[in-house]
């Protein structure tokens, strides 16, 4: 047998009212449902709770235990109303998102619209490679991620939200530098920075070049964006770069575009979660926050 918290309420009740009568009404319930319930809670605790005095009834000295126990046990069912009250109402709780490190660029600004609407909730953000986040999911250490290639898993939902351009870049003086009428062939002739295996940057950039049948030659593997526009600067290699990391360099002029239209560079963000997985007030306000703004 276990303790059932009505078992408890109606101790209470009796103690309240010092009458069977009493706590049966004010329980709507009848005597004899109160008697068989506390005679059965009186044998799980194997201690006699209440005991006759006169007409009416009173607890034992285990009783009035019982009792301050069963008031504590109502405040913290109290407590956990209120606290999932907090929750639903987004006044507490963390959001926990793992995005790539080319969205870390504007996610900030999202998280931050999303803070000034609910500055209780904690924010676990986490920046990864595209393996790595979507390992994060899998392991329920995040839910959500924001990725550039959506991942092919039936267990996961892809929701696009947000246009990622990719742009290829190179150092103002490079010798392709200011032609129009670039080819996917006249860039293969050139050096590439390469980010590391699992990169989804990586991975749309050998996609796109083999739809033309051709390969890019390696320079260099670096495994960030800094790293990648530091790198092309120093005259490394061109590279393939989602454009949305490249503002400030171009404002500078210490980096240039170049434009190749046969080239498919064309891609979305896209946000991943489990799909049988009920996601937490926190992350489902998030979702909705970014699909909004399709």
């Amino acid at each position: 047998m276990r303790i059932d918290l009505r078992q408890l309420d109606m101790l209470e009740a009796v103690a309240r009212h010092g009458s069977l009568t009493l706590a049966a009404k004010a329980l709507h319930v009848t005597q004899p449902a109160i008697s068989i319930q506390l005679r059965k809670l009186e044998t799980e605790l194997g201690l006699a709770l209440t005991e006759r005095a006169g007409r009416g009834i009173r607890l034992t000295e285990a009783g009035r235990e019982a009792v301050q126990h069963a008031h504590r046990i109502g405040q913290a069912i109290e407590d956990l109303r209120e606290n999932m009250r907090q929750y639903r109402g987004l006044v507490r709780g963390q959001l926990r998102i793992a995005v790539v490190s080319t969205a870390n660029y504007f996610i900030a600004a999202d998280i931050a619209r999303f803070r000034k609407q609910h500055p209780g909730i904690d924010i676990n953000l986490r920046v990864a490679n595209r393996d790595g986040i979507l390992e994060m999911i899998e392991a329920n250490e995040s839910d959500l991620a924001v990725t550039g290639q959506p991942p092919d898993d039936s267990e996961l939902v892809a929701r696009r939200f947000k246009p990622n351009p990719l742009v290829v870049i190179a150092p103002p003086d490079h010798p392709l530098a200011g032609r129009s009428d670039l080819t996917p062939q006249d860039l293969v002739e050139h050096s590439f920075v390469f980010r590391e295996p699992g990169s989804g940057t990586r991975g749309a950039m050998v996609r796109a070049f083999r739809e033309h049948g051709l390969e890019c030659r390696e320079s260099c593997v670096l495994s960030s964006n800094e790293a990648v526009k530091q790198a092309v600067q120093a005259g490394l290699g061109i590279a393939v770069i989602s454009q949305q990391t490249t503002q400030l360099e171009l404002e500078t002029n210490r980096l240039t575009v170049l434009p190749c239209a046969g080239l498919s560079l064309t891609r979305q963000w896209f946000l991943v979660y489990r799909n049988f997985r009920r996601l937490p007030p926190s992350a489902l306000e998030f979702r909705n926050q970014l699909l909004t703004e399709v």
